[in-house]
């Protein structure tokens, strides 16, 4: 863990040994740390054959591009090439579907036994109960089908689960259906995450529409993101979510764009977007909350300041929008910066209570350490 950065030369909070570059000086001086940044997340590509970019010239001029719009990335692919997610690319000037097509994932499910350690299970259901049914388990052998898919939208350096983009050289595939039929009697919930779903939001719907009709609603569905799909995806997800009990538990990664376009390689415009829209159509269900926001605490990153951005926004879109404040591990290539502080997480509560965020939650309190660091 490096204590000084490179730009400014300043000690203080930690810096991630493959930036070398402070949350202060990205801020104030964006152009002088960019070319930092860039280095760092050229090597995340590199180390796993991904494409760098997400719009792309082509040699045969603009004419040979395919678009891809489905999220916040809109790639622009020449011929030959994939788009940033590694699941489209074009093929004789075509968007091509790399699983197959758009009923075909490289997909994962395991089961889970309830209650889970959902990001949301601190405020699903209000704690158990819809207006029509109870969501906690009844049974012992009651359990949620935990849907990873295998491939992502955002390319974050702290990624928990990296393991996958190994998986992605010998994905599973699925169809939507076989992925529906993973739904037996005991199952009364259905989480998609991954990577993210976001990549492969096409599949999950058409999946959960199977779901629906097999199980007539009976089943709650979810969705984990980074919130970057494209709105007109994402209501979708949302009306599924809505009609079935579920939750859409959106990841705001960070506020400040420099900030979120450092740890994840993408803009955030789109999980912005997503998280108005879905704040919007939580009115039409009051009883147990459509969106549940979470933000990990980064230390040198994500500081008690970037939370305050964050719940101002919310707080904007709906004070009681509940946030979890989740502690960061080492890992992937952050490897160096130390485990979320009690006192960065308490500091990042009170700001975000600041705020106006009235619905808030500490989650991961086993990792919390009581080393110190400026936060």
């Amino acid at each position: 863990m490096e204590l000084w950065c490179k730009l400014c030369g300043k000690e203080g909070a930690p810096v991630a040994g493959i930036l070398g570059v402070c949350r202060e000086c990205m801020i104030r001086h964006w152009d002088e740390a960019k070319p930092f940044v860039e280095i760092g997340r050229k090597q995340s590509r590199e180390e796993f054959d991904l494409p760098q970019k997400k719009n792309l010239s082509g040699g045969g001029g603009d004419r040979n591009l395919v678009s891809c719009e489905e999220c916040v990335n809109q790639c622009k692919i020449p011929p030959g090439n994939m788009g940033f997610c590694a699941m489209k690319d074009n093929r004789s000037g075509r968007l091509h579907h790399i699983a197959g097509s758009q009923s075909q994932g490289f997909v994962d499910y395991y089961y889970d036994p309830l209650p889970t350690n959902c990001v949301a299970a601190w405020v699903c259901g209000e704690r158990g109960r819809t207006k029509t049914r109870l969501i906690l388990p009844t049974a012992a052998q009651d359990k949620n089908l935990a849907v990873f898919y295998q491939s992502c939208t955002f390319d974050c350096l702290f990624c928990q689960n990296w393991q996958y983009r190994i998986d992605l050289r010998t994905p599973r595939r699925l169809s939507a259906a076989e992925l529906a039929a993973a739904v037996d009697s005991h199952t009364r919930c259905v989480c998609y995450f991954g990577g993210d779903p976001a990549s492969q939001m096409g599949h999950c719907i058409a999946a959960s529409r199977i779901i629906m009709e097999r199980k007539e609603g009976k089943v709650r569905i979810c969705w984990e993101t980074n919130g970057s799909s494209h709105p007109q995806l994402m209501r979708k997800a949302a009306e599924i979510a809505l009609a079935t009990g579920g939750t859409v538990k959106i990841e705001l990664k960070a506020f400040t764009p420099e900030i979120h376009y450092t740890l994840t390689g993408c803009s955030n415009s789109h999980t912005l977007e997503n998280i108005r829209m879905l704040a919007a159509m939580t009115k039409e269900r009051p009883d147990s909350p459509l969106l549940c926001v979470s933000t990990l605490l980064v230390p040198g990153y994500i500081s008690s300041i970037e939370v305050g951005l964050i719940a101002r926004f919310l707080a904007e879109c709906d004070p009681g929008i509940p946030l979890a404040l989740l502690a960061f591990y080492p890992t992937h290539l952050f490897p160096d910066l130390p485990v979320t502080s009690r006192e960065h997480a308490e500091k990042a509560e009170a700001a975000a209570r600041e705020g106006g965020i009235t619905n808030i939650q500490i989650g991961n309190l086993h990792l919390l350490s009581r080393e110190e660091y400026p936060c």
